[in-house]
């Protein structure tokens, strides 16, 4: 395990340089990965657990930009599809609309609003598509990817949440036929390519 979190917290040291060729991370503790995963209980990467970390940006719709980071783990064998279900996964951390969304799961969020995400539920797969006319795709949750039904926090909200909506997280290329590395999507704003690591 100590391996594990080492390889997860070395992330953290990377996260500025995933989002520099595109747009400013926000700033603050909500934007640090390290914290992210510090918030995961103790022990979480045990058994068979699957450790994750990432920290990138993604676009692709009509409107939005979205800056997503975080980590915690899951057990792949809980992934469920059917909504609601009791999964396993406990992971969060931080988002911001760089530009403000106007299609999707999250349309009114406005540009420099939102502070958190933590997870709903752990899905079993999701299809997908980084821009409006891109081919359907499907992703499924395994030891290189997490499909999470995902819950964004704005800043007085309070605990409520303001918008919920999937995401994928992978190691590897969603899209290859896509320039560049899409490695994390949001639904109804697109893919980019996020600096993740995943241990088990």
């Amino acid at each position: 395990m100590r391996a594990v979190m080492a390889g997860l917290f070395a992330l953290a040291g990377l996260g500025g340089a995933a989002c520099a060729d595109r747009t400013a991370s926000p700033t603050g503790p909500a934007a640090n990965v390290q914290t992210a995963l510090a918030a995961a209980p103790a022990g979480a990467l045990g058994g068979a657990r699957t450790g994750f970390g990432f920290n990138g940006t993604v676009s692709g719709f009509p409107t939005g930009v979205v800056f997503l980071t975080g980590g915690g783990s899951f057990d792949v064998a809980t992934a469920s599809n059917v909504v609601p279900t009791e999964t396993d996964a406990k992971s969060g951390g931080g988002f911001r609309c760089v530009d403000a969304v106007a299609q999707g799961p999250l349309a009114g969020c406005g540009t420099g609003e939102g502070v958190r995400w933590d997870t709903a539920q752990l899905l079993a797969s999701t299809g997908f598509k980084c821009t409006g006319a891109d081919a359907p795709k499907t992703a499924t949750t395994g030891p290189g990817t997490v499909v999470l039904r995902a819950d964004f926090y704005r800043a007085g909200d309070g605990n409520d949440e303001s918008f919920t909506a999937t995401i994928i997280v992978s190691d590897s290329d969603l899209a290859p036929e896509i320039d560049g590395n899409q490695t994390l999507w949001v639904q109804g704003v697109g893919c980019g390519t996020a600096v993740a690591n995943f241990s088990r």
